[in-house]
């Protein structure tokens, strides 16, 4: 087997898992969810599309998955889990978007009925 190429232990788990927490489940989620942006950044190559970021690390592999490990591995992607106040701000940040727009279909639909 050749050196050059990278294996199923390349990068180590262990300092990847120390930064989610030590959580298997965590460390795949972030790496997954990573790995989804990094194939939207090159499916939307030529298409103008530039609201995601494109892989941060220089890699021998073309694999999404394996360049989000990488990506964890230098500490170029950490995580971050939402405390419960950015939870509930969050949320009513949504509620009031929502509303917002409602009372905008509202109007358009009273001034569409007085017509």
């Amino acid at each position: 087997m050749s050196a050059e190429r990278p294996t199923l232990v390349d990068p180590p788990i262990e300092p990847m898992l120390e930064s989610c927490e030590n959580s298997k489940f965590t460390l795949v989620r972030v790496a997954s969810m990573r790995a989804r942006e990094i194939n939207a950044y090159w499916n939307g190559l030529g298409r103008g599309e530039g609201a995601v970021i494109p892989p941060q690390v220089n890699s021998k592999s073309n694999k999404s998955l394996t360049m989000a490990f990488e990506e964890l591995s230098e500490g170029k992607l950490q995580m971050h889990r939402m405390t419960e106040e950015e939870i509930q701000a969050k949320e009513a940040e949504a509620e009031a978007k929502a509303k917002a727009e409602a009372d905008e279909l509202r109007r358009a639909f009273d001034d569409f009925v007085e017509a």
